[in-house]
């Protein structure tokens, strides 16, 4: 499911990237890797802050759209 549908508070692993390769890449980059722990933080309009790596970032809804969690 994609990280978009989670409820703050929600923590789910990373299972796969989609998107093209410069997307794949600047998420990878940002510590979104298969099999990553990650927590919704907040959500702010459509934007979504998560807990990642022991980081916070703020990414848009776009950019969450492309990526796939499991529970």
């Amino acid at each position: 499911m994609p990280l978009t549908l989670m409820q703050i508070g929600d923590k789910a692993r990373i299972s796969r990237l989609s998107g093209g390769e410069d997307m794949r890449r600047h998420l990878m980059n940002l510590g979104f890797v298969d099999q990553a722990p990650v927590e919704i933080v907040n959500r702010l309009g459509g934007n979504v802050i998560v807990s990642i790596k022991d980081s916070r970032i703020a990414i848009d809804a776009d950019m969450a759209r492309h990526i796939m969690v499991d529970f």
